[in-house]
């Protein structure tokens, strides 16, 4: 499957959580705007950057009626320990497989290490943002804030 691209409705998906529950992306649409962003691997330097910046900025999306989603290859229970030692309040989803990771075309980096996109989608699916940066961690924050509050 090609990448997603802006004005793209999302694939259905359904993944596990940190908490062991099973989210179905579907559950979201029609009720919030969504921030996903797929991620490398829990406790990383730059994961953690990442991921602490969407904490950090979390109310700033949810006042916007957004949720936030973090997905990467990890299994439950890592993500489960990553959120309580970072205190990350929103989800963490598990794809083992990197099968929506592949629904969604995240590119790989140098072919092995898994992308860093975020995705900015209303409450109808629809893609209104993309961000591909490897290294701007921030900067995924900060282009989504800016994407939501323009919505």
């Amino acid at each position: 499957m090609s990448a997603l691209k802006i004005g793209d409705r999302i694939p259905n998906f359904t993944l596990p959580s940190a908490t062991g529950e099973t989210v179905n992306i579907e559950d979201f649409i029609g009720k919030k705007s969504l921030v996903i962003y797929f991620y490398p691997k829990d406790d990383t330097p730059g994961c953690t950057a990442e991921s602490c910046a969407f904490r950090d900025s979390y109310e700033v999306f949810t006042d916007a009626g957004a949720e936030v989603i973090g997905i990467s290859g990890d299994s439950p229970e890592s993500h489960q320990k990553f959120a309580q030692k970072y205190n990350l309040p929103f989800i963490l989803l598990s794809d083992q497989g990197n099968k929506v990771r592949k629904l969604f075309g995240v590119p790989s980096t140098l072919f092995i290490l898994p992308g860093r996109v975020t995705y900015v989608i209303d409450k109808e699916g629809i893609v209104k943002h993309i961000f591909d940066s490897m290294l701007d961690f921030k900067a995924h924050v900060d282009e989504a804030i800016k994407t939501i509050k323009s919505m």
